[in-house]
């Protein structure tokens, strides 16, 4: 598999060339372009029980599509569905995500949820992460462009809107960003505070900030 991620990072979408038999799965809706030899099958991903935790308590779609080149290589392009970045991973082993940001990958890579714990309760983003395993390429995407922070056995704060992903070696606490009245009234929240050693992936900007900017400014109905 060949891939090249253009139009950074406003804007992006990712370009996979694939070998005559190779296979790619994404989310549904996540197609852009394809070559006509690619042959597109839909399936629930882990059963009908898998893809409806996956869909219900992960923010993914329920079906997976997956796309196959047949009688030579293949191209397809894939991006998310709102302005943003798209980072790629060379995975080997565990990667941590937030809910609705997958958008492709090899198709031996597992996509489960995780409980977050009681400790995500009060976050904006839900109770649960997708947890990815196994072996090959990940895409995943983001509201604004990404950034990395590495970890080397310290602690970061950030707030729960901007989290895209983490790596294995790290966890984290959710905590008021100061006091009650900060939390109220500062437009922070509850920030996530993550520990230990490995790394971070950001998003320069949060949905949840777009949309209380926006919001005021929609036609309301008489």
């Amino acid at each position: 598999m060949r891939y090249e991620i253009l139009h950074k990072p406003s804007f992006s979408l990712v370009e996979v060339e694939l070998e005559e038999g190779e296979v790619i799965q994404a989310e549904a809706g996540a197609m852009v372009h394809m070559s006509p030899n690619i042959r597109l099958e839909t399936k629930a991903k882990g059963g009908i029980f898998g893809a409806l935790k996956r869909s219900m308590l992960g923010g993914e779609s329920f079906f997976i599509n997956k796309f196959r080149a047949e009688g030579g290589k293949g191209v397809v392009g894939f991006a998310p569905a709102y302005m943003g970045d798209i980072e790629v991973f060379e995975l080997n082993g565990t990667l941590y995500a937030q809910s609705g940001a997958f958008l492709a990958s090899s198709e031996n890579i597992d996509i489960n949820t995780k409980w977050g714990g009681a400790k995500t309760f009060f976050g904006r983003e839900g109770l649960f992460l997708l947890k990815m395993t196994g072996q090959g390429t990940v895409f995943l995407s983001s509201f604004g462009a990404i950034y990395k922070k590495e970890l080397h056995n310290e602690r970061f704060i950030i707030d729960t809107g901007h989290l895209v992903a983490f790596s294995e070696g790290l966890d984290f606490n959710l905590r008021r960003v100061g006091g009650l009245k900060s939390t109220l009234f500062s437009g922070e929240g509850l920030v996530a505070e993550f520990y230990g050693t490995g790394t971070l992936y950001i998003q320069t900007r949060s949905l949840d900030s777009f949309l209380s900017w926006i919001i005021p400014y929609l036609p309301s109905k008489e």
